[in-house]
């Protein structure tokens, strides 16, 4: 009898103090997935705004031709890359939206995409160059992942489509107490800040528009309860297994005098 209680015993400390197979798992809930491949429709189409620093070259067959509007921006800003050893310089949007590019002028980019900003350049360096190439990117594409996973912080992305699971996979994944289930997404956009849940378990989770990242979002896994059981007071940790322990005891004892 004793050793049927223990065992009883042990099987209820064990239950309670790990996380489930289910909790670990991801694209675990609704429909399966079909081999029929599906049109991607949420891919955002990202919009220059206020204080994003962007790099711009400009390159031409004549490239002395080229060279003044290649110069230092004015005014120009200054962004800690990566671990923080290499200064990223480049055009800083000001509040009004604008630019101030060499030989151009003030030009308004906020509000535009990349490309719609290099076909603006394009159109306003005619005059001066013969079939010139315009490259245009973000500096400040960065996203800050926090809370449940292996690494968290800030990571700049080279590229303009970045997925949750890629900022996710970056940071470490997700450690087995983050929630899965609720992943927050902190976006701002045009001086409004908006709130979104990301549930990676759903099968669904890439129709989500917080599927693809923006530049400056921040993303938080939460984590579990049986988490935040495991690092509170440990007084308050063991006094529930010692009631239970002593409860136990006193019912061996009790069934061993019968």
């Amino acid at each position: 009898m004793l050793k049927y209680l223990l065992y009883i015993l042990l099987l209820i400390i064990s239950l309670s103090s790990c996380v489930s197979h289910g909790d670990l798992l991801n694209f675990s809930q609704g429909a399966e997935f079909s081999d029929v491949p599906v049109d991607i429709d949420n891919l955002p189409q990202l919009a220059i705004q206020p204080d994003d620093l962007l790099s711009i070259r400009i390159k031409s067959l004549d490239p002395v031709a080229a060279e003044p509007f290649n110069v230092d921006p004015p005014g120009m800003a200054n962004l800690q890359a990566g671990g923080g050893m290499r200064p990223l310089i480049g055009y800083l949007v000001a509040r009004d939206g604008t630019i101030d590019f060499p030989m151009l002028g003030s030009l308004t980019v906020a509000g535009l995409s990349t490309d719609e900003v290099r076909l603006l350049l394009l159109e306003k360096l005619a005059p001066f160059l013969k079939d010139p190439v315009v490259m245009v990117r973000f500096l400040n594409f960065r996203i800050t992942v926090l809370g449940e996973v292996g690494g968290p912080g800030t990571y700049f992305v080279a590229n303009e489509r970045v997925t949750i699971l890629d900022m996710i996979g970056q940071a470490g994944d997700i450690t087995p107490y983050g929630n899965r289930s609720n992943v927050l997404v902190i976006r701002e956009h045009n001086g409004q800040r908006t709130f979104g849940r990301v549930n990676l378990q759903d099968r669904d989770i890439f129709k989500s528009p917080y599927f693809y990242l923006q530049q400056n979002d921040v993303v938080y896994v939460e984590p579990l309860e049986i988490r935040t059981a495991s690092i509170r007071d440990q007084s308050q940790r063991i006094l529930p297994w010692l009631s239970a322990i002593t409860a136990l005891t006193t019912l061996v004892i009790t069934l061993s005098r019968l």
